[in-house]
């Protein structure tokens, strides 16, 4: 299931040397998907149980929570994760979920481990993300996140995301998003 697509992507201003990313299409149960959805849900948990004064989050909280998302619903025919690997670590995910009839594609679980922030990661996963969903004839695309994941929502505004109603029920999300795929809008 692998498809792996090399992309060498310049990082400028940072002094560090371009970022060559090795993107793969997966299903979310390969253990490099596993392992980044696990990072992405203690992290985004952590960060709403600071936000909220609950306890610190705890292994058992994790557990609870991951079992909460079920196994295989990012895999084909509706779903695909891409794994981003620098050399060959994996260090950042995005998936890709089909939704009413393939007319629309959800974003999901677009994460970039701590220590490959900043060299443009998301950036290659965003231009994946929106070419196979355009592949797959959604005609746009839509995600749902919260306000406090700053660095979430200002990746999706600078891709051209617009703000919309909620589309779904979600008690975790505050802030839906939207983007309208031209090539699939034009056929």
């Amino acid at each position: 299931m692998p498809d792996a697509q090399p992309v060498t992507l310049p990082v400028s201003g940072t002094g560090r040397p371009p970022a060559a990313w090795d993107i793969s299409a997966e299903t979310d149960q390969t253990p490099a998907a596993e392992a980044l959805f696990r990072e992405y849900y203690t992290e985004v948990a952590g960060r709403y149980h600071v936000l909220h004064g609950f306890d610190p989050l705890t292994p058992e909280d994790v557990e609870e929570g991951l079992a909460t998302y079920p196994p295989g619903q990012l895999a084909p025919p509706r779903g695909v994760v891409f794994v981003a690997r620098y050399e060959g670590e994996p260090a950042a995910c995005a998936g890709l979920l089909l939704i009413d009839g393939g007319r629309t594609a959800e974003l999901k679980r677009v994460f970039v481990r701590a220590p490959w922030r900043g060299l443009g990661a998301a950036r290659v996963l965003m231009g994946v993300l929106e070419r196979r969903a355009s592949e797959l004839g959604a005609e746009r695309l839509r995600l749902d996140t919260r306000r406090d994941l700053t660095e979430a929502v200002a990746l999706y505004r600078a891709h051209g995301y617009a703000e919309i109603p909620a589309y779904k029920e979600d008690p975790y999300a505050d802030v839906f998003f939207e983007k309208r795929l031209v090539e699939a809008a034009s056929r």
